[in-house]
């Protein structure tokens, strides 16, 4: 079976933990991250797998990242800004608190894939989906980007409030389905799906297009509004946004709720309901 094509990484110098890495697995990944004395990892709420023992976890308001400063008001700052994105106030701090080498391994919680990126060779950040960021070497900012224009909110659906992801170090986004990277030159623009805009580097410009006439916008299946990226910049783009997902998810649960078969309606028939 082929390794993902950022399968591992070795740790250089840089302001951020520099990590170790290895990423595992094809469809339903997950992150093994390995952690010298004293460096630390932090992650979403829940997205552990296992951790050696001796990597001790802290729960922490925000991100945890060096720079929030500022005492209490600076976390809660930071708190915030996760808050707006619809994540939880606090982060999980993983930190190697003994010799040797240490591991604590975080999955996606959707089938698609985990991308490592180093924010230094990004331009010091990331603009990326609001449920994107899995985990980060401790020091990465999370914080929010907010489209220019008014009518991105009230019509860009998941482009409107997204994750900013700012410092120089790794950072792990788990994107669904299959992963395209493009490069874009300068003026090259590119349409995409509001939900399948995975991430893009802020040298990008975002903005909406309407998706046509009428017809288009009632019959045609797709939304309204795509998002229009202009280059230069980097841009990745998810096949299976998980809002399209769960949507189809919800659309096949019968409507009855009711007593019955938990096979829905055919179930009903079978065992005699109907």
């Amino acid at each position: 079976m082929p390794e993902s094509p950022w399968a591992h990484h070795r740790a250089q110098a840089g302001v951020a933990d520099d990590i170790d890495f290895e990423i595992k697995g094809q469809e339903l990944q997950f992150v093994e991250i390995e952690l010298d004395p004293g460096e630390s990892a932090v992650a979403e709420a829940g997205a552990l797998v296992w951790k050696d023992a001796s990597v001790g976890m802290t729960t922490v308001f925000g991100d945890g990242s060096a720079n929030q400063g500022g005492g209490f008001m600076g976390k809660l700052l930071g708190a915030g800004k996760r808050l707006i994105t619809g994540e939880s106030l606090f982060t999980t701090v993983f930190t190697h608190e003994g010799s040797g080498k240490a591991r604590v391994a975080f999955s996606a919680p959707v089938p698609g894939a985990i991308v490592p990126l180093k924010l230094s060779e990004l331009g010091g950040a990331l603009i990326c989906q609001k449920d994107a960021f899995l985990a980060a070497a401790k020091g990465v900012s999370i914080g929010i980007q907010f489209q220019r224009k008014v009518m991105t909110g009230l019509f860009g659906g998941e482009g409107f409030i997204m994750q900013k992801l700012e410092g120089d170090g790794w950072v792990f986004v788990q994107f669904g389905g299959a992963i395209v990277e493009k490069t874009l030159r300068p003026g090259e623009q590119l349409h995409i799906d509001t939900g399948c805009l995975a991430a893009y580097t802020p040298s990008c410009t975002f903005d909406l297009e309407t998706a046509g006439g009428v017809k288009n916008m009632v019959f045609g299946g797709e939304g309204v509004f795509f998002a229009r990226l202009t280059g230069p910049g980097k841009v990745w783009i998810q096949s299976l946004p998980f809002g399209r997902l769960a949507g189809r998810i919800v659309a096949m649960v019968p409507q009855n709720r009711g007593e019955g078969s938990a096979l829905g309606p055919l179930g009903d028939i079978i065992q005699g309901n109907r």
